[in-house]
C-alpha cells in the first residue's frame, strides 16, 4: 500500500502489488484561475528577520576567528598563545558587532 492506495498484500491477487498513476485519466482546468491569476496583487515585500542577520554577522566574526586560527598554527605558535589572541579577536569584533 502506497500513500492508501493499492493492496494491502499483492498475495493472491495476481498482481505485483506496483502502483502507479493513471495517466489516462484528463485533469479538468479552470479557465478563470488563468485570469484572476493576472489580478493578484503582487507578493508583499519583507523585511529579513533580525535575528537571521546578527547570525550572519555572528558567524562572519567566528569565519574571521578560524582564519587567525589556522594562521598562527601554519606558524608554530604555541596554543595557549593561539587561543588568547583568537579569544582577543573574537571579542574584538563582537563588541565592534554590537
Amino acid at each position: 500500500m502506497y500513500n492508501g492506495i493499492g493492496l494491502t498484500t499483492p498475495r493472491g491477487s495476481g498482481t505485483s502489488g506496483y502502483v502507479q498513476r493513471n495517466l489516462s485519466s484528463l485533469r479538468v482546468h479552470d479557465k478563470n484561475d488563468r485570469n484572476t491569476a493576472w489580478d493578484a496583487a503582487p507578493p508583499k515585500h519583507r523585511e529579513p528577520d533580525q535575528e537571521i542577520l546578527d547570525h550572519e554577522k555572528k558567524r562572519k566574526v567566528e569565519v574571521k576567528c578560524l582564519e587567525l586560527q589556522v594562521e598562527l598554527e601554519d606558524k608554530e605558535v604555541d596554543e595557549s598563545e593561539i587561543e588568547r589572541r583568537v579569544q582577543e579577536l573574537r571579542e574584538k569584533l563582537l563588541a565592534n558587532l554590537s
